[in-house]
């Protein structure tokens, strides 16, 4: 091991003796998301840099604390990227810089416009090591997709923000950036945009990403050339200039466009920002404030201040489910008790609780972030 892992672990060992909560943290960019923060700070930065790159092999391997940054660089010289567009928030303590760590990506689990065409982060999650709250560094996976044998603990890791254990070091599928996008736009109402996108969706078309605000449908198309301009005929629309185009699904991914500038100017007013997710095809919901819609309809972002019961009631009753993204301050409107992840059904909730005690038995890691009980 190396002498920063060895640190980590004796850190862990010395806390699960004390009894202290950690709280493990990357470059801090996601802090604002899911649960309050609790415990002394498990810092993962000094776990740093690429592992391994094979470009052939479109397998990456980096240690958690390496930055999205560097990821992406060492991606970009090859002509290749991470499909799933992970989104860079602003770093708190580097002014301008933005991405957090690689750790981070997978434990947030967030995807940015792209997600729908290609598959959300623990898709492209092939291994991981993980040091659990034994004080034990556990590797699950490898560095191909048929390695996977039984319970696959390390896509598992993807979205569950820390409360499993400290990843240490994980090992992504990467793709050749598509040699042709275009990007289109056409002005509608909600219901026509989502009848729109369910049927594209039932054609060969290359969508790659959508987005829906204000009575404008923007669509981007990727893919092999002649595939992006056969479907840009045929589906019409008003062709937006490329570089205008590569700055709105910049920010679209790192969710610094209009809406989400507006949507956190709001919340200073009482305001909050849902992340509501139903099955594409679904009907608009009957909630008032300002929404956009993602993921050919399959992501609807609400800035409003109904309260939180009407918000996941109406979720719930189109076959979804709603997360508090962004409030300023959760508790008051989530009310006592209340969680910011759409809380589990029971058989779900005991899985949750079941892999927690198998990793964490004493609670030491991120304790309560994914939900009060984990």
């Amino acid at each position: 091991m190396s002498k920063a892992l060895n640190s980590l672990v004796d850190r862990v060992r010395t806390a699960r003796e004390a009894h202290t909560p950690l709280a493990i943290r990357g470059a801090g960019t996601k802090s604002f998301y899911g649960e309050a923060i609790r415990g002394a700070t498990l810092d993962t930065r000094e776990l740093s840099g690429i592992s391994s790159y094979e470009p052939s092999e479109l397998v990456l391997t980096a240690r958690a604390g390496t930055p999205l940054a560097d990821v992406e660089a060492a991606l970009a010289e090859r002509g290749q990227c991470l499909p799933f567009e992970p989104p860079r928030y602003p770093d708190p303590e580097r002014p301008g810089q933005r991405g957090g760590t690689i750790g981070g990506v997978v434990a947030a689990g967030l995807a940015g416009p792209a997600r729908a065409a290609v598959g959300n982060v623990r898709d492209f999650v092939l291994g991981a090591t993980l040091l659990n709250g034994r004080a034990e560094v556990l590797s699950f996976g490898g560095q191909v997709m048929k390695n996977v044998a039984g319970y696959d603990v390390s896509r598992a890791l993807a979205g569950s923000l820390g409360v499993l254990g400290l990843i240490c070091e994980v090992s992504l599928k990467v793709l050749p950036v598509l040699p042709a996008t275009a990007t289109l736009r056409f002005d509608c109402g909600e219901a026509e945009a989502i009848e729109r996108l369910q049927g594209w969706g039932g054609q060969p078309l290359p969508v790659h990403a959508s987005a829906w605000w204000q009575g404008a449908l923007v669509v981007r198309l990727s893919g092999a050339v002649a595939a992006v301009n056969s479907a840009a005929s045929k589906m019409g629309g008003e062709v937006i200039d490329p570089y205008l185009a590569q700055r709105f699904w910049n920010g679209m991914r790192d969710q610094t466009d209009e809406f989400f500038a507006e949507a956190r100017r709001s919340l200073a007013d009482g305001a909050a920002l849902w992340r509501i997710g139903l099955p594409a095809g679904a009907a608009p919901l009957p909630l008032s404030g300002e929404q956009l819609i993602e993921w050919g309809g399959a992501q609807r972002w609400w800035v409003t201040r109904e309260p939180a019961e009407r918000v996941r009631s109406l979720a719930a009753r189109s076959g979804g489910h709603a997360t508090l993204f962004r409030a300023r301050d959760k508790a008051a409107v989530l009310g006592a008790g209340g969680s910011v992840f759409t809380p589990l059904a029971a058989p779900l909730a005991r899985i949750h609780r079941e892999l927690k005690q198998a990793f964490d038995p004493d609670g030491l890691f991120n304790p309560g972030r994914l939900y009060p009980e984990l």
